[in-house]
């Protein structure tokens, strides 16, 4: 078989069925945010959360709602895989190619290492695997925070120990699995193709699947859908083989086996058309294989990875039906145009997938595509203009690019606001301080921490600006009390409660208030700060037993909600706190800040 296919064939394994996302743990009752049974002894043996549903399945809740999320520049925003060089190569090997010794190890498997932004090997240090697998398979992703999910990508795709009473492969199954549902699906991807296909479980097929249809690349399941067959019923993994075949130039093998799935009970004649698609890619046949949409009334993952493999546009009332992961996983679809991406990309920045360079990147492209003529006005070109000319002039290209906030949504603004960070941080306070606040917030979403520190000064007392530095900067660069969060919320207005129940609990959690202001603030904002519930109790061990990966996945479990709003102040604090206490200040930083930007 071609290297190619070895290479490509992970994306289409995971097979007809996408395992639809788990209800989401209520946020009013905070003790159901951990998996059930917490604080009970443990089964010898992890029961694993594992995809589940028919091939009608995809994400369980239509993108209804703005779901934004962050990156920090360089250093702390990694949304491309990593690749550290230290012996987990990518390339997937036939075992029987290869001795026993020259196998890879799936005790320590990940993609980053502390040298590369990663998390430590003991992460996730003595923590008991089954609950561990268990938060990540109950979690509703993606979260409300951008900049949570960041962390957790890096803890995820770090190369941790197996932890105690899971397996390496379900280790790294889970951790995929999560990664797919947070919109990291090439990640994902990457991830799985650590493991040689030996030592797959019916898990870990069935989350390559499920990766590999992300990406829209079927070739990535060829190294494993011999085995996979064997040994699970899904008419998906049939019409892999035939998609294999196809791909390998075996016209015949692949008609065969693609008319053995189509008699099988559940495979619908869609799935099967798209599935002979790919498959005559590989064949040259001279068969035109048309695709219509007509009837088609739900996306599920095996008709977005076939579509988005073959080319095939997928019509926007169908992504309309599923979760805006979805749309990150068509962000960086390489079949589709820029400009066909660009929506797309607004999510998937949001999301945290795309950094700011990333999502800059993207536009332009756009810019560079479109006609000299046409390019005023349209968002690339006001991007474009942010970066030349007078300051006057980048400056309100800039107020352009962010809109009065009427025009566009909450996604777009703060989509808006990441992909002008660099240029906002090209601004010298001097010339922009009427623009300090929308500046500040611009520059916090990318992660320029010390630059925004710059615009101290320009910021007026209780303002918007004033709070994101109070929290985003790497030290107050001013007097923050009592009078001072009180001067915000007047500010604020009857509308900004939350955020300055959001400053509150930022300010106490990075340690920034003293003890008499954080007791008598609790009470005047109702932000029950020192209330305990199990999933405090779990943060709170987790920092005692100094894992930062742990600490980094309840963090994000206690944000699940697609709306900042309805995320509890106090639950911020304890996710503010618990970064700091194990050394993810920076990130505990850039969490408040985006509270204070999206609330």
């Amino acid at each position: 078989m071609p290297s190619r296919i070895k290479l490509s064939l992970a994306a289409l394994t995971a097979g007809l069925a996408v395992a639809a996302l788990y209800p989401a743990l209520a946020q009013k009752s905070p003790e159901s945010i951990l998996p059930p049974g917490f604080g009970q002894p443990e089964p010898d043996a992890p029961k694993p959360v594992a995809p589940a549903g028919g091939p009608t399945d995809l994400m369980p809740e239509a993108a209804s709602g703005p779901v934004v999320t962050p990156t920090m520049d360089d250093a702390l925003n990694t949304a491309e895989a990593v690749d550290d060089g230290l012996g987990n190569d990518m390339t997937a090997v036939d075992p029987t190619e290869m001795a026993e010794e020259a196998r890879r190890s799936i005790d320590r498997v990940g993609l980053m290492t502390p040298e590369s932004g990663g998390l430590g090997a003991d992460a996730f240090g003595n923590a008991n695997g089954v609950f561990l697998t268990s938060v990540m398979g109950r979690m509703k992703a993606p979260v409300a925070s951008r900049w949570a999910s960041i962390l957790l990508r890096r803890a995820l795709l770090s190369q941790t120990d197996t932890p105690q009473g899971v397996g390496g492969a379900d280790w790294i199954a889970a951790r995929a699995w999560l990664l797919v549902r947070m919109g990291e699906a090439d990640n994902a991807r990457s991830l799985v193709q650590r493991v040689d296909p030996i030592n797959y479980t019916p898990w870990l097929n069935t989350v390559t699947m499920q990766a590999a249809l992300a990406t829209g690349d079927p070739a990535a399941l060829c190294a494993i859908a011999e085995g996979a067959a064997q040994t699970n019923s899904e008419p998906s993994w049939p019409l892999a083989r035939a998609m294999c075949a196809g791909l390998s130039g075996e016209a015949g093998t692949a008609s065969s086996l693609i008319d053995q799935a189509r008699s099988m009970r559940g495979v619908a004649r869609f799935d099967a058309l798209l599935a002979e698609k790919v498959a005559a890619v590989g064949t040259n046949t001279r068969r035109a294989i048309t695709i219509q949409w007509d009837g088609v009334d739900q996306l599920t993952a095996w008709r977005f990875g076939l579509a988005s493999a073959t080319g095939v546009v997928i019509p926007d009332t169908l992504l309309a039906t599923v979760g805006p992961q979805v749309r990150a996983w068509q962000a960086r679809s390489p079949l589709l145009a820029p400009g066909a991406r660009a929506t797309s990309a607004d999510w998937a920045a949001a999301l945290g997938v795309f950094s700011n360079a990333a999502l800059v990147d993207l536009y332009g492209q756009i810019f560079d595509d479109a006609d000299p003529a046409d390019r005023g006005g349209t968002t690339a070109g006001m991007l474009h203009d942010a970066y030349v000319g007078e300051p006057s002039a980048r400056l309100a290209a800039l107020k352009s690019l962010w809109g009065d906030g009427g025009s566009q949504s909450a996604l777009q603004h703060y989509a808006r606001l990441i992909l002008g960070a660099r240029a906002a941080a090209m601004i010298l306070p001097a010339d922009g301080a009427a623009q300090s606040d929308e500046i500040v917030a611009s520059m916090l979403t990318a992660g320029f921490d010390t630059q925004a520190s710059n615009w101290a000064g320009t910021v007026s007392s209780g303002s918007l600006g004033w709070g994101l530095l109070a929290v985003g900067a790497p030290r107050a660069p001013f007097r923050v009390d009592g009078s001072g969060v009180g001067s915000f919320r007047s500010t604020a207005g009857d509308g900004g409660v939350l955020r300055s129940q959001f400053l509150f609990a930022g300010l106490a959690g990075l340690g920034r208030l003293s003890a008499s202001d954080v007791e008598q603030l609790a009470k005047d904002y109702g932000v029950p700060v020192s209330r305990q519930n199990s999933w405090t109790r779990a943060l709170d061990k987790a920092v005692a037993d100094r894992q930062p990966g742990t600490v980094a996945l309840l963090c994000a479990a206690g944000m699940q909600t697609a709306s900042w709003t309805r995320v509890p102040a106090a639950q911020l604090y304890h996710i503010v706190a618990s970064l700091k206490a194990v050394g993810m200040e920076p990130e505990a930083r850039m969490i408040a800040a985006e509270a204070l930007t999206r609330s």
